[in-house]
This record gives structure tokens, sequence and C-alpha cells, in this order.
């Protein structure tokens, strides 16, 4: 549904809201207090007074329009509030990872040009201290944890800056207010240092108009609506919940409730209960796993039903896309929830009315398992650069292993990655059913293309061409109007014999499979492909014990063979080069806190081959 109120600025959409909800009691947000253990709701009423409060600091503090404010913090209401009030003074927004190290924390509050930094926690507080003399014009850092021990002059607790903000807001709430109206559309709005994979992180410059034309385009296409509630726990420093977690839910007047942590997330999903969920699809993938596991350890009895109640949901689904489902279907389905999904239903909270995922791809037998469930994933597409949406799987109508349609006001193209010829083009609304064009870079554009890199002109010529497509570096086509990607142009594979590869597609196949958690495969420059994999530990050691192997589950012979067995049925119907002849096990995950995955949960493809430089070595031994 539309946004309950117009705007083309992030000012113009909280005064707007603040305004719609005065008085009305309304919760807008809800956390965890961590001294009564209680969710603990925001009434609009509360937050407006809270935001005011912030900009009031800000303002004393001598921030102005196009100034830049760095907020350090997992979710929570404080994020919010901070981003709000610096929006409400004209400033620019520049959000941080709270995994990234000091070094990192240092380098984009020094690029950015940063004067104040809110950090979360004491681990937070001590990195902000760690790198404050080596940002020159960061001159306040504002800590929401308690301050235990004496701080140097330029810390200061989030109370006390609320306390002075909002005296000083009642003062000069005039002045304080213009700042706000004054903002233009095409004024940044914020700076989100992108997590690349490789060198040093880039500043994209997105302005109100980018954030306010994607919100609009969509809530068009994503049925939210003033009932939802949505649980918050990817980081809002990311352009994918900030639009779509953040954003979005606020426009349409709905209820955030911000996770406990990341870790929490499974015990807060049947406390919070909310209708919608926003996620990458990792989380999808490891629901899928479990379920998976739990049946393949089960009965012959119950891997029957199980099937049969997958089989019976597809067909349901099938129906309902193109009619009314007849009453012996309908209670076929009834029964299988019942008997099989019920559970599922029951572990996301129980209320959930649809799922979104975003941020990497989904792999097709998950979205197609979790519609059989009941349970729709409307996955999206688009990068930071785009703010991010650039096409939606249309709520009715989704097609899983695509990214949907083309969202309103924005074209997607197809370009000749040689010739820079446009191959073909979608824009919003334009779904002919028979368009189908060759593979090539996907290129964009419209109102959510960012402003560019900060500081970084050379950059921004790069990624937007003198015709003003901005190129994505992903690969994909169009097959009836819906939009196919295949990967990252970077993470193709050249093999030894000149044959180009795309490791996505086949990484994707692998992610139902119960014996693994992550795979990477390995080939560039090489005579095969191989695969580094991090098993699922619980199956292969269950896999070991009922081989009557009780030593080291992944020296065991048993585990060896079924991976063998895995691998052998993938490359019997593969293409000769894309075949993966051998495999090696890794102990520890790829994670972000050891630096083999992004922030948003993206392997590291050069970092996780040069640790394990000498294991892949192993595969190709003898090959000369």
């Amino acid at each position: 549904m539309p946004a309950l109120v117009p705007f083309e600025t992030a000012p113009e959409l909280f005064s707007r809201l603040s305004a719609h909800f005065a008085g009305k009691d309304r919760v807008v947000m809800q956390y965890m207090d961590r001294k009564s253990k209680a969710w603990t709701p925001i009434t609009w009423d509360q937050l407006a007074g809270q935001v005011r409060a912030m900009a009031g600091f800000l303002h004393a503090q001598g921030v102005r329009p196009g100034d830049r404010v760095a907020i350090l913090s997992e979710n929570r209401p404080e994020w919010a509030i901070t981003d709000l009030a610096t929006q409400l003074v004209g400033a620019v927004n520049v959000s941080l990872y709270t995994s990234l190290p000091p070094a990192q924390v240092a380098y984009i509050v020094k690029d950015s040009g940063s004067r104040i930094l809110v950090v979360s926690t004491h681990l937070q507080l001590k990195k902000a201290e760690e790198i404050f003399d080596e940002c020159p014009e960061l001159t306040q850092v504002v800590t929401m944890s308690e301050m235990r021990k004496d701080h140097p002059p330029s810390v200061l607790s989030w109370e006390d800056a609320m306390e002075s903000g909002a005296t000083h807001y009642s003062a000069h709430s005039t002045d304080i207010e213009a700042l706000g109206a004054g903002v233009k559309p095409d004024d940044v709005a914020a700076l989100i240092y992108t997590s690349g994979t490789t060198g040093f992180p880039k500043g994209v410059m997105l302005t109100h108009r980018n954030f306010a034309s994607n919100v609009h385009a969509a809530l068009d296409r994503v049925p939210f609506g003033p009932e939802d509630h949505h649980l918050s726990f990817l980081p809002l420093c990311h352009s994918f919940e900030r639009t779509a977690g953040y954003h979005a839910v606020l426009a349409c007047g709905a209820r955030i409730t911000y996770a406990q942590s990341v870790d929490t997330v499974s015990r807060d999903l049947p406390e919070v209960r909310p209708t919608v969920m926003i996620s990458v699809p990792r989380l999808f993938e490891r629901v899928y796993n479990v379920i998976a596991k739990s049946v393949e350890e089960g009965s012959p009895a119950k891997k029957k039903i199980f099937t049969w109640a997958v089989a019976t949901g597809r067909r349901y689904a099938e129906v309902a896309q193109s009619g009314t489902p007849g009453p012996l279907l309908s209670v076929q389905k009834a029964l299988a929830h019942k008997l099989v999904f019920s559970k599922l239903h029951e572990k996301l909270g129980g209320n959930l009315r649809f799922a979104v995922s975003g941020g990497a791809a989904l792999p097709k037998a998950i979205g197609e398992f979790f519609l059989s469930a009941g349970i729709t994933i409307i996955e999206g597409y688009g990068l930071t650069e785009t703010s991010p949406v650039l096409t939606i799987n249309p709520f009715d109508r989704p097609r899983y292993g695509t990214v949907g349609h083309v969202i309103d006001d924005v074209t997607v193209a197809i370009q000749d990655v040689n010739s820079r010829e446009i191959i073909g083009q979608l824009e919003g609304r334009n779904y002919p059913s028979t368009l189908t064009t060759r593979e090539g870079e996907i290129v964009a554009r419209g109102p959510n293309i960012m402003k560019g890199y900060w500081g970084n002109e050379e950059a921004t010529r790069e990624a937007i061409d003198a015709d003003g497509w901005y190129h994505t570096g992903d690969v994909g086509r169009f097959d009836g109007g819906y939009l196919v990607i295949t990967d990252r142009i970077k993470h193709m594979i050249v093999n030894k014999g000149g044959k180009n590869i795309y490791p996505g597609p086949i990484e994707e196949l692998f992610k139902t499979e119960a014996l693994i958690d992550q795979i990477m495969v390995v080939g560039e420059g090489r005579e095969y492909l191989t695969a580094l994999v991090v098993p699922s530990v619980d199956a292969i050691t269950n896999l070991a014990r009922a081989a009557g192997d009780a030593g080291d589950p992944f020296d065991a012979k048993a585990v060896h063979d079924a991976f063998n067995k895995v691998f052998r049925a993938y490359s019997k119907d593969a293409a000769a080069h894309e075949k993966i002849r051998d495999f090696r096990l890794v102990r520890d995950p790829f994670t972000v806190d050891n630096g083999l995955m992004t922030p948003t949960m993206k392997l590291r493809r050069k970092a996780i081959e040069k640790q394990y430089a000498d294991l892949v070595e192993t595969m190709y031994e003898g090959i000369v």
C-alpha cells in the first residue's frame, strides 16, 4: 500500500508522520529493556520528543546541513533517533558495521569527515576512544553504554546529550525546524560505505530522492500496511534494511521491533510474533537445512508424510496463483499444515504474512519449499548504489530463480560486456511475456541511482557511464519480464582451457544439501574445478557415528564417501568444465569475524583462497 503521507525527504517523512500520529498513543518501535527484561514500546509522541532532543544536541554542537554524523551501533531505537535527528538538521548519516575493527572505523570516520560519532556498547566506545586522535574533524563521541570510568572530555553519555539537547531545542526549535524544511530532494542523506570484498570501502552518496523514490516504488509492490509488525535484525547500516526494514516500514505506519541481537532472532521470533520478516537468504537456508536434517533422520513414515506435504503445498500454491483451489485440495493443504508445516510457522512466530529476501541470491529450491509451506518469500534485487531496490518478485506470482520485475520509474537493461551495446531493457510496469534476451551486464537508470562515490570522481565515472547507466557488475538476462541473475562479473572463473565459469549458480545447487553448511568453488587458471566445503558438523558427526566411527568426523571414511557421492551426483549431469573433481573439508566456518565474509554475508573469495592456499594446492598435486 502507499505511504501514509507524501514525502520527498526524510525530514518531511518524520515531521508528517509525527503530526499524523500525534496524540494517538501509536506504538512505532519496541525493544527489549535490559533491566526489566520486558519488550518496551515507544510511541510516536515519545519518538518525536527524543528525535527533537537529539537534533537539539547536534545543533548545539554546531552540526549544520551537509555535515556528517557517524553511528557505530547495532539495531536499536537510538540508531533511529540519531538518524532522524541528523536528517532534521540537514546533516548526513554515516553508518558503520559494529563488526569493523578500529582501523576500518578510523578510515571511514576520517574519510567522511564526520564531526560526531555516536556509539552503542563498551566495545564500540573503546574503538571510538582508540581512533579519536586519528580523525581531525571528529569533535565529540556520544555513548549509549553506561560510563564506568573516567573518560576524556570528548566522550559524553547518551542521557547527558539528550538532556542538554532537549533544552537547546526548546530555545532554538524554529531555527532547527527551518533546517529540516530547507532540505532538498537531491541533498545527500547518507553515506553508506560498501563493505566490498577487496580494497578500501567507498562511500556511496545516497540522496533523499534516492531513498524516497525507492520507498514509494517498493510500497507499491510489497503489501506492507499499518497493521504490520517487523522484527529488525539485519544491520541498519546496510541499504537493504535501511530502505525496506526502516524507511518503508515507518512510511506505511507499521511497527518495528528491534531484535536483542542477531544471535537471539530464533528466540525473539516466537515472542515478538512479527507479520513481516526481512532477511538475507542465509537465514532461510539454515531453517530449511534444520528441517531437512530432521526429516532425513526420521522414520520412513515421517519422510513419506513430509514428501506428500511438500507436494500438496506446491500444488496448492500453483493453483492459487491462477484461480481458487478446490475444496479437496484445500482440505489436503490444511492437513499438510497441521502435520508438517505448523511447527515451522510457530518457530517463525506463528503470525507471519510473508518474508522478504535480499542481499544475495535466494536458492530456487528454498523459495519453492517455503511457498509450499505457506510462506511467500518476496525476493528483490539491487545494490547499495541503487538505494537499493531495482526489481521485486510479485507477491501473488513469485518466480523463484529470478529476482522479479523492474520497479516503477526505473529502467534495467542488459548490456553486451564487450561491445557495450544495449541488448534488451525493461521499464517498470512493462512485463512482455515473450521477452528473452541473451546474457550480459545488468545496468540501470532511475531516481534511485546514487549521486556518486564520496570524494572519488574517478570511481563514480567508472560506475555511471556518460549515458547515465549505472553498471552493477552483475551478469543476467530477462526471461518473460523477470530478471535472472547469473553471478558477479568479477567472480567469473576462467579455467586453464579458457572456459568462463560462474561459481555462484554451482554453489547454489548445494545449499539444500544437508551435509554442506558453506561451499566455495575454486578453479581460476586451473585444469578443473574443486571446492572448499564447510560441512554441517552435526550432520557429519551423526553420519560417522552411524558408521561406527567414534573418531574425528572430519577424518571419517563414511563422511568422505558421502561427500564423494554428493559431488559425483552433481558432476554426472554437469558440463565437462563445470564438474567438481575434488574437495576439501574446512573446519572453521567462513564468518564476518574471521574476515572471510562481508557484513552482508557474502564470501570474500580472495581472502578464502589466500587463507586456504596450501589446502587448495593439495587438490591439484601432480598436475603439470
